[in-house]
């Protein structure tokens, strides 16, 4: 008899021939995020099981943050003897008060009885044993569940974990990490599809400065321990905002700041290996986020650019910010470079066609080669 932690996984058990690529990758995952608690894992019957931990509670918050696991379970492993479950059941249900019902699976098939008859029998121990409790089999306030596979296990709490795909399965992409509220949040969520990301910062000192710099990789830390460590790319981007205020019209600066970007995190994200691009972005929420807007800051690169919060609002992505713990480091009152040369009024419904004419005043080649060559790469750990 031991104690362990019981994991479920989620959308992987929609996929096919697959599913074992899928589950492997899950399982590695676990194991990377449970190896500084000492934990032992395996994958068994449809579920991941955790032993051998030295701390339940870091064990719990480190698995349920690992992206494919749906829920986990502190259970207790036993042999498959319904008069040992029983007592195990009634040992672990003897501080609780009010209804609860029992929950039986039975996936080992030569168990003598099948589920009805384990609930009926757990809880009828139970009750007995137990005069403050009460069976409610529609809406328990307790649910005592008793599985039985290789071994029998029995637990009653089950935490939500992060769901989603395993980290690693969706492919490569680059995330342009601001240090404001929205970008974090943006790739929390392409991370949690299985996408294995770096991300870009573009820096403008002077005018940004060292706590700037360690307020993104602070966000980028958190968004880290989601997948176990993060290559940041921090770009040199003074020059190029200084030839575009100096020579270009005031109210496109944002726009065709936003087209550099572009191009430099293209490249940065090739060599990487990453197949698209991650922004920030909600539709309209400030000048450069117009469609027009958008469509001219995707016209310069040829990768696909993946923007998961386009649909929500402020209000919304602030939620997520608070949950993943992005919110407090994100509202830090360090300027990034986006809002050092801010114009008064910028342009929100900018024509594609123009862009090529206001440019010509600019070397666009040698401005995105110079911040290409001058990046510096900072490995932040998970």
């Amino acid at each position: 008899m031991q104690n362990v932690l019981l994991v479920r996984y989620g959308e992987v058990f929609l996929k096919g021939a697959n599913r074992p690529h899928f589950l492997k990758v899950l399982t590695d995952n676990i194991k990377r995020a449970v190896k500084p608690l000492g934990g032992h894992v395996w994958l068994s019957d449809s579920r991941v099981y955790v032993s051998g931990f030295s701390d339940l509670q870091a064990t719990i918050d480190r698995v349920t943050k690992v992206f494919g696991v749906y829920s986990v379970s502190p259970a207790v492993e036993m042999e498959k003897d319904i008069d040992v479950i029983a007592a195990e059941a009634v040992k672990l249900m003897r501080g609780y008060s009010g209804t609860f019902k029992v929950q039986g699976k039975r996936s080992d098939k030569k168990f003598p009885m099948n589920s009805m008859e384990i609930a009926a029998e757990i809880g009828h121990q139970v009750l007995e044993s137990n005069p403050n409790l009460k069976v409610d089999v529609h809406k328990p306030q307790h649910k005592l569940m008793v599985e039985i596979r290789d071994n029998a296990y029995i637990c009653v709490e089950e935490i939500r974990a992060v769901g989603g795909m395993p980290m690693g399965t969706g492919g490569k992409a680059a995330l342009l990490l601001s240090g404001g509220i929205d970008s974090p949040v943006a790739g929390y969520q392409l991370m949690k599809r299985g996408v294995r990301m770096c991300a870009i910062h573009f820096q403008s000192p002077p005018y940004t400065g060292e706590l700037a710099k360690d307020k993104v990789l602070q966000l980028a830390k958190k968004l880290a321990f989601y997948s176990g460590g993060m290559r940041v790319y921090l770009v040199p981007f003074t020059k190029c905002q200084l030839e575009i205020h100096e020579k270009c019209p005031d109210e496109l600066g944002t726009l065709i700041t936003r087209r550099f970007m572009m191009r430099i995190a293209e490249r940065i994200a090739r060599d990487f290996g990453a197949l698209a691009l991650i922004t920030g972005e909600s539709l309209g929420q400030v000048a450069s986020q117009t469609m027009e807007a958008l469509t001219c800051t995707d016209a310069v690169v040829e990768m696909p650019v993946f923007r998961p919060l386009i649909g929500l609002d402020k209000t919304e992505i602030m939620a997520i910010a608070e949950r993943i713990d992005t919110y407090e480091t994100s509202i830090l009152p360090y300027e990034d470079c986006c809002t050092v040369f801010t114009p008064r009024h910028p342009v929100t419904k900018p024509k594609l066609e123009t862009m090529p004419k206001v440019e010509a005043k600019l070397d666009v080649e040698a401005l995105v080669t110079e911040a290409v060559a001058g990046t510096e790469m900072v490995i932040v750990e998970g």
